[in-house]
């Protein structure tokens, strides 16, 4: 590991729940009520966390909530970490290396293959220059959301075991493989997900000491989850499923009772939502 890293925030919270053989939660913001509640949660449940923020809460407020969401986390009595989800600018993850966070997604998987694990391999080693802990995407995860915009035309690939070898050589901390997972809602079809696939990548991620990132969970179930942590899954993104409750009493309640109390209320929302989650990752009590 690189000098600038052994002491990351992401890698730390990470490593401990691989050892522990539980999940870690990172749970997308976008706003200051979302990041209070999540680590309201946290503290709570006595678990660790890392905090989410698309590539928009740097252009938004200029780097404000980015702060805030750091400093919430530096005074949490758990151990709390800020990543940078699905940045797909490379000049937008150098601005990202200036600002606190503890870990950047390099996403470049909106490229060819070739290209893709060539910029990836490049961001990376200026991310640990700046003392960035990595996440990649090889292959590429069908759907959209907030933070991958730029892949909602493109078709999903497979992540390859040549391909996972790859990008681990390319020096990433995180590996996200596409193994049926889907950002955002599942169509028809349903959840669907390639276990042996995600087999064949933990067994190189193992082997070089790399943790595997799950996205696209929305609609999966707490037996799906632990089946997922089990086959060496470790941070698990989480969004929609979390929020949900919090927007519900947003639009139940503004202009009924008082602000103040519906943006507390409002925050307890996601604390509910979140802890729920962690109970069932594994993560509670583990801070």
């Amino acid at each position: 590991m690189a000098p600038l890293l052994e002491d990351n925030a992401t890698l730390r919270i990470l490593r401990a729940a691989d050892q522990g053989r539980y999940g870690v939660l990172a749970v997308v913001g976008y706003n200051l009520e979302q990041v209070l509640g999540f680590v309201k949660a946290a503290e709570r449940q006595k678990s660790p966390l890392i905090i989410q923020l698309f590539p928009w809460a740097m252009t938004s407020s200029n780097g404000i909530l980015v702060h805030a969401a750091a400093q919430a986390a530096r005074q949490a009595s758990v151990p709390v970490a800020v990543h940078l989800d699905h940045c797909q600018d490379e000049e937008m993850v150098k601005e990202a290396c200036l600002l606190p966070f503890d870990s950047i997604m390099v996403d470049m998987s909106h490229h060819s293959k070739e290209e893709n694990l060539a910029k990836t391999k490049e961001l990376v080693a200026y991310c640990h220059a700046h003392g960035k802990a990595t996440e990649a995407e090889p292959g590429r995860i069908e759907g959209g959301e907030d933070g991958v915009s730029d892949t909602l035309d493109l078709a999903g690939l497979m992540t390859s075991a040549e391909e996972a070898q790859q990008f681990v050589d390319a020096g990433v901390d995180l590996l996200a493989p596409a193994f049926g997972n889907v950002h955002g809602e599942y169509g028809p079809r349903g959840i669907v997900l390639d276990f042996e696939r995600l087999e064949q990548v933990n067994k190189i991620t193992g082997a070089n000491n790399v943790l595997i990132a799950l996205h696209g969970v929305t609609g999966y179930s707490d037996a799906l989850l632990q089946q997922l942590i089990a086959a060496g899954v470790r941070k698990i993104n989480v969004n929609k499923d979390i929020l949900a409750g919090y927007y519900a009493h947003l639009e139940q309640k503004v202009n009924k009772i008082p602000f103040t109390q519906v943006v507390d209320e409002a925050v307890e929302k996601v604390a509910e939502a979140l802890a729920r989650q962690m109970d069932a990752v594994g993560s509670s009590g583990k801070a």
